[in-house]
């Protein structure tokens, strides 16, 4: 009985997890190939692309954190059978998503020198990396509307739909980025501003092939929940209490990786060239097992609806040991490819040799990330309780990275690689935090309809 218990929890998580894995690898494509491409036109070009994403993935974390509340109680809500409740929170965060990515449109393309201005003192690098950030905005509104979409699939245990769009998504940024990079089939080359407008073009595709697919399936949104709300009233504060520490916590979780990265601009353009070559690699190892974060959102969050909670923390075991054994055998295939992996770029010697050393640095933090992904990402916030999450990220990335990152860049003048290292030593104390925190169980809670 338990064997069975087992493959059938297992079954649960590949169905969820595989699906958005694949899908998130496929977004990641979107860099990736952008990076691969623009590797061919120098490390300028690649440092710009790469500060500029810094400052967007700002939207990208803050519109995430929208989704992950939006997943919370949608997969307590289905949980509870409440088809009024789950309704209402799809539309009550994607009217927050749009209007978020109003305000970062606005911003980006208003703004985009005096933004990057704060990343680089390089003149080029900055107007390079403004350049690429007002086209990159475009893509804001697509993100927004396809995130919420995505969020709903996954809540409705339907992961494969995101991941077709993603296919034709990606298909066509490829695509477009030959094209327009390097002006191919008649177009003038256009180098990064290619890039860019391929990757928003890529974003409307993707959001729209989620539109129609959602249009299609509109009577399947919610099979499974026939009970309707008791009470009339959405519960704001409740929401206000979750969404408002996420949006915290993601905000300034992201500001602190912009510091980071204003910390690289500033030690040398070849500093932040190699970490922008790392980048697709992150991008591919998170990517891979992200799905574990969010099928933990979605089959804790369910258990807790109905209030299962000795079961919810039995799975949120087996959820770590999974995304533990993945990132041990992702790491060692990190360290073994990395050496050919700096090949791909024509760039200086100089910058390949940095770019190596941080993937090594990278691949002994990267178990901790993953851990604290599917703990803080998933685990933890499918009861609701995101302060606490909020609580964790703020002393590991204010606390002990920013401040770990300063010393050992302009205190120690310490090398890019080593100055990479000793600030992701927070990953190692937030997941110390997290576990103290999931052993206690002060996290589990049912929501209120």
């Amino acid at each position: 009985m338990l064997v069975e218990q087992e493959k059938h929890f297992f079954k649960t998580v590949c169905s969820l997890a595989v699906p958005v894995a694949l899908q998130s690898m496929l977004q990641s494509s979107f860099s990736i190939i952008d990076q691969i491409m623009i590797g061919q036109l120098g490390s300028i070009s690649i440092a710009g692309v790469g500060l500029a994403g810094k400052f967007s993935s700002i939207f990208s974390v803050v519109v995430s954190a929208i989704g992950a509340v939006a997943g919370i109680m949608i997969s307590q809500y289905m949980g509870q059978k409440n088809s009024r409740e789950v309704r209402r929170s799809f539309l009550v965060n994607l009217f927050a998503a749009l209007l978020l990515a109003g305000c970062f449109t606005a911003l980006c393309m208003c703004f985009p020198k005096q933004i990057m201005g704060l990343y680089t003192q390089d003149v080029d690098t900055m107007l390079a990396s403004a350049a690429y950030l007002s086209i990159i905005s475009g893509t804001f509104f697509p993100i927004a509307g396809a995130t919420m979409l995505s969020t709903m699939f996954r809540c409705m245990e339907k992961t494969s739909l995101p991941l077709y769009a993603s296919i034709c998504a990606a298909l066509t940024n490829t695509g477009l980025n030959y094209i327009l990079i390097f002006g191919k089939l008649g177009a003038a080359p256009m180098g990064a501003a290619g890039a860019a407008i391929a990757t928003v073009l890529s974003q409307i595709v993707n959001f729209l092939m989620m539109l129609l697919m959602f249009w299609q399936y509109r009577g399947q949104v919610i099979p499974e929940c026939t009970r309707e709300a008791s009470s009339a009233r959405f519960q704001w504060r409740q929401y206000a209490a979750m969404l408002l520490p996420v949006l915290a916590c993601e905000f300034m979780w992201s500001l602190g990786e912009n510091v980071y990265a204003g910390i690289y601009g500033h030690i040398g353009t070849d500093a932040s060239a190699a970490m922008t070559l790392i980048n697709p690699v992150q991008g591919l190892m998170i990517g891979a097992l992200c799905g574990l974060s969010q099928a933990a959102a979605v089959i804790i969050g369910k258990m807790l609806g109905v209030g299962a909670y000795d079961e919810a923390y039995r799975a949120s075991q087996k959820l770590m040991f999974y995304g533990f054994a993945g990132s041990v055998v992702l790491s060692a295939l990190i360290v073994l490819t990395g050496p050919y992996y700096v090949e791909i770029y024509r760039v200086e010697p100089t910058v390949k040799d940095l770019t190596r050393q941080i993937l090594y640095a990278y691949a002994l933090i990267a178990p901790f990330k993953v851990q604290n992904m599917i703990v803080g990402g998933g685990i933890i916030r499918s009861g609701g309780k995101t302060n606490y999450v909020f609580g964790i990220d703020m002393v590991g990335t204010w606390g002990v990275g920013v401040p770990l990152g300063l010393i050992s860049a302009f205190v120690f003048r310490f090398s890019i690689p080593y100055v990479y290292f000793i600030l992701s030593l927070e990953e190692c104390v937030r997941f110390a935090i997290s576990v103290i925190v999931l052993r206690r169980r002060n996290w589990m809670q049912t929501l209120k309809a």
